[in-house]
């Protein structure tokens, strides 16, 4: 099973604009300063996006290669997958995230507005009630 990783989606506002930007090109790139000691377990893995307090989508991870000023590219799959809402606190960077713990893909036909927001799960799952 592969490893995943999320990553906060900043200046992106919406699930439309980080769709645009991911689906642009044959792949998307992200630059990051270290490379993830577990990169081996992440290819086939995702990266899972965060807007909003709120995974939102995922991308597929194709490769990691260094650049020449000594940053890592990740490599993307032009392709954005919208997944079940799930509530994720803000962080800096990125973190791992289980194959068991990332959140399920929307199906064919599943509208997001289907699925409760993630503000609002989160709020119950602190109080105990799902």
């Amino acid at each position: 099973m592969p490893l995943h990783m999320t990553k906060i989606a900043y200046r992106s506002g919406s699930v439309e604009n980080l769709r645009r930007w991911v689906e642009a090109g044959e792949r998307a790139e992200m630059t990051t300063r270290y490379l993830p000691k577990r990169h081996e377990e992440m290819i086939g893995g995702s990266l899972f996006w965060i807007i909003d307090h709120t995974i939102v989508a995922r991308s597929p991870i194709m490769e990691f290669e260094q650049r020449p000023d000594g940053r890592w590219t990740i490599w993307l799959a032009p392709q954005l997958v919208q997944v079940h809402p799930r509530p994720k606190r803000a962080h800096q960077g990125w973190r791992y995230l289980a194959d068991a713990d990332a959140p399920r893909d929307l199906e064919e036909g599943e509208d997001v507005s289907d699925a409760m927001p993630g503000r609002l799960a989160g709020r119950l799952e602190k109080l105990g009630l799902i």
